[in-house]
């Protein structure tokens, strides 16, 4: 009789833990790695499968008038928590499927003893038209570290245009006067410093099943040689830019300061990139750049060595011009455009940044005073505060930059009225509306330049 108790006890404990563990099994997790709204003739989609105990299997079936087709299938157990799951899905994989809607449908389950099986479902268009993309036959001359303008006619089925170099990228626009999903387009593109002069640009077309098409136009590029620069700092410097950009900081004066010359730098940079996608899709700007007054104290993409106690410490390279003509002398707008950016920025301290249309935009850096707000619409040489030393500046000054695409490129080309002329112009407008555009334009200034020079740096 004792026996019989002890056995009932155990089979208790035994169906106890088993609806335990049944009860606490959990249920896959399923994301897409990368929004998915339509499959071509194979699309790589990647999928992330989260589960505290692994995955038991894996499986991707497409669905279309009633007909479906699975696409792949893992049935290896894992233990990993997190897992990614990449693969192809299209009518190389399910040939009965047709331009139109359909519906990628995933499942996964858990690799635990309840085995439970999640399903994400998403519903995705079918698109088999390719993109076409033709560039257009003229001889494009590039400086490294400039800009460059191609006409491109696209057809087919495309969702997202552009120019590519290297790692860096520009959209398209449709021609002035044409709606903004016209087929006949340009592309105002970035040939930044530090892409090698063998690079070739490349025009590109992609639609939402990820189907790309590019095509090639004629390019010569000429190779520029960037200034170099040591920069010896002071336990004064440092204070004064750890003081103000990072007062609550841990550390040593110098990794405070390397912090900030690094690891902010690159996050305001990121913030400026980010910015190019507020442009408007239309030329603000009239006539050459006006260049801020003062004497160059830096030039654009210099590399800075910076040294400390007779010791190399960092390398950055400064993007912009360093400008000093007085102290809280007027910063004025180099050319018309809308105010995109008017606030704290980091190393750029008080900073303002102009859109002038199609992502070509201006920074000004470092400024004591800003007078201007975001949303404001500004004509050239109209004053938008005045210059100081703010974020990452050892005297009074203003940081200078010009920016396409969010990649930031010589000044200079945008400062030359025949350069704007022969280059952007004649491309993307009529005779008669460049004659109209530059004969708005004031005469283009010079730069004044100051008796002594004075070391100031960002």
């Amino acid at each position: 009789m004792k026996l019989k108790y002890i056995g009932a006890a155990v089979a208790a404990i035994v169906i106890l833990i088993f609806v335990s563990v049944w009860i606490s099994g959990k249920s896959v997790a399923l994301k897409l790695v990368r929004p998915v709204t339509a499959i071509g003739t194979a699309t790589t989609i990647s999928v992330q499968a989260d589960d505290p105990n692994g995955v038991k299997s894996f499986s991707v079936s497409v669905e279309q008038n009633g007909q479906a087709q699975q696409v792949y299938q893992d049935k290896t157990k894992s233990a990993q928590k997190t897992r990614i799951y990449t693969f192809t899905a299209g009518k190389r994989q399910a040939d009965f499927l047709k331009e139109g809607p359909a519906r990628l449908v995933i499942k996964a389950a858990s690799n635990d003893t309840r085995g439970s099986t999640t399903t994400l479902a998403q519903d995705i268009q079918v698109v088999l038209r390719p993109p076409s993309i033709v560039a257009d036959g003229r001889q494009h001359y590039i400086n490294q570290g400039g800009a460059e303008l191609v006409t491109l006619e696209l057809a087919g089925s495309w969702t997202d245009a552009g120019v590519r170099v290297s790692r860096y990228s520009a959209g398209t626009f449709a021609m002035p006067g044409q709606p903004d999903n016209s087929n006949h387009r340009f592309s105002l593109f970035p040939y930044p410093w530090d892409v090698t002069p063998e690079t070739v640009p490349v025009a590109f077309a992609r639609n939402d099943a990820g189907t790309e098409v590019t095509a090639s136009f004629w390019t010569r590029v000429f190779p520029k040689k960037f200034r170099e620069s040591n920069i010896p700092l002071t336990d004064a410097q440092m204070q004064k830019v750890v003081g103000e950009l990072d007062p609550e900081g841990t550390g040593s004066l110098l990794d405070r300061f390397l912090k900030i010359n690094r690891e902010m730098r690159r996050a305001n940079n990121q913030t400026i990139y980010d910015l190019h996608n507020n442009t408007e899709h239309k030329i603000l700007w009239s006539g050459p750049f006006v260049p801020i007054k003062g004497t160059r104290e830096s030039y654009f993409a210099d590399k800075r060595s910076y040294y400390y106690q007779g010791r190399k410490v960092d390398e950055q390279v400064h993007l912009g011009f360093d400008l000093a003509q007085r102290t809280n002398m007027p910063v004025s707008a180099a050319n018309s455009g809308k105010v995109i950016y008017a606030d704290r920025l980091g190393i750029y301290g008080n900073c303002v940044i102009l859109d002038h249309g199609y992502t070509l935009q201006t920074l000004y850096g470092h400024m004591s005073r800003i007078d201007v707000k975001v949303g404001d619409m500004v004509q050239k040489m109209q004053s938008l505060g005045v210059s100081g030393m703010t974020g990452m500046a050892f005297g009074d000054h203003v940081h200078f930059s010009m920016l396409i695409a969010g990649a930031q490129v010589n000044p200079i080309e945008w400062w030359d009225e025949h350069w704007i002329k022969d280059r952007i112009l004649s491309k993307i407008g009529s005779p008669q509306d460049i004659s109209a555009v530059q004969s708005s334009a004031p005469p283009p200034q010079r730069t004044a330049v100051a008796a002594h020079r004075r070391k100031r740096h960002h």
